[in-house]
């Protein structure tokens, strides 16, 4: 009878065992695998605030309110593209697994507004709907102002800067032959921005110039500075007088690549610069190029345009110089010469929001001018007006 008892005890000890040991493995498996609310939670947060002002705007929408005309539709369509475009870089999300738990974090750094935004410029109507908060054409035979939108405001131009480095360059009259080394010195501590250029690489001064100015590369801007006779404040010294010389007023340079904010200028005083750029062969030729690939000592590297415009192998534009910019607080950048009917402009585009967006202004800027807009359009926002 107690053999019989133990048995049947040791029976049912052994499937309750069972039964727990199925229970915590499915508890692991679940916490490994299941999202954490928390997790969308945080994604609801970013969402809703919009959803939720824009029922407070509209409660009551009907069908006749939605069903406009086709010219309201076009207009509210660039307007519907702003608000969709993120205001937040999502990182990577990782997962961390424990034996009894899986951590699913997800961050999001907020973006960092350009000056641009900061002071509401982005906020100024045009009849072409650009996405640059600065937009400025002059005819450059004549310098008479084309289109005109904040054509005054002072604003950081990130590498656009590198017009002026490769000016200061060339009129020292340095050997284009001479070798220069990259150095730890040439790095980016401001930014932290990296670069194809390694450490101890060697290239001629032509060569740094080349992909400077036609693949934006910053440790060559860097690196001819530090070249420049009497060093790289000598260099930046020479920067602002140069900008003096041409009248540039609203112009100040705090190093040779643009990496900083503390380059601004408006798009007045870079329709100088452009034009002054423009007398230098070189420059021309080094900026429009499309590829050009470099020995460093180590190995090869191809570097090719940083503007799409030049890129594009059906593109029909005829650019007789460019260059473009890009740090957070400046925005997307471009400026150009071209020629569109048999006559010369130059385009300045600052703070555009977008990574393509600035070509796509360029593009529509030159459809204003294919179609006549050649009468002066003015859109500022210190023009006292509304804007149009």
């Amino acid at each position: 009878m107690k053999t019989d008892l133990f048995s049947s005890l040791k029976v049912i000890h052994g499937a309750a065992l069972s039964t727990a040991l199925s229970v915590a493995a499915s508890v692991v498996i679940g916490a490994a695998f299941a999202v954490p609310a928390d997790a969308f939670a945080a994604s609801s947060a970013a969402i809703s605030p919009s959803h939720k002002a824009k029922s407070a705007k509209k409660p009551g929408v009907s069908h006749k309110a939605v069903a406009g005309s086709s010219k309201a539709v076009a207009k509210s369509a660039a307007a519907t593209e702003d608000a969709a475009r993120p205001v937040a870089k999502k990182r990577r999300v990782t997962y961390t697994m424990g034996r009894h738990h899986a951590v699913r974090r997800v961050a999001f750094e907020p973006r960092t507004p350009t000056v641009g935004q900061a002071f509401g410029l982005h906020e100024t109507p045009d009849a072409l709907m650009l996405r640059s908060s600065v937009a400025y054409v002059v005819d450059q035979n004549t310098m008479e102002p084309l289109f005109d939108k904040n054509s005054t405001a002072v604003v950081p131009i990130a590498s656009i800067t590198k017009l002026m480095t490769a000016m200061v360059v060339l009129d020292s009259k340095a050997p284009l032959t001479e070798q220069i080394e990259v150095t730890d010195e040439d790095r980016d501590y401001e930014k932290n921005t990296g670069s194809r250029l390694a450490v101890g690489s060697v290239l001629s001064r032509e060569d740094m110039l080349h992909i400077a100015l036609m693949a934006s590369e910053n440790r060559a801007a860097a690196a001819l500075s530090r070249y420049y006779p009497g060093g790289r404040p000598a260099f930046i010294a020479a920067m602002n007088a140069k900008a003096k010389q041409l009248g540039m007023t609203d112009t100040h340079f705090e190093n040779s690549t643009g990496l900083t904010s503390l380059n601004v200028s408006s798009a007045r005083d870079l329709v100088k610069m452009v034009n002054a750029a423009y007398q230098y062969p070189l420059i021309r030729r080094f900026s429009t190029d499309r590829s050009y690939e470099v020995y460093t000592g180590r190995r090869s590297l191809a570097y090719n345009s940083t503007n799409a415009l030049v890129r594009g192998a059906n593109s029909t534009w005829d650019i007789g110089l460019q260059k473009t910019g890009f740090i957070n607080e400046a925005g997307e950048c471009l400026v150009m010469q071209a020629t569109i009917h048999g006559r010369p402009m130059i385009m300045v585009l600052l703070d555009s929001s977008g990574k393509y967006s600035r070509f796509a202004d360029a593009t529509r800027l030159r459809t204003w001018l294919d179609n006549g807009g050649d009468q002066p359009h003015i859109t500022s926002a210190d023009a006292g007006g509304a804007g149009t």
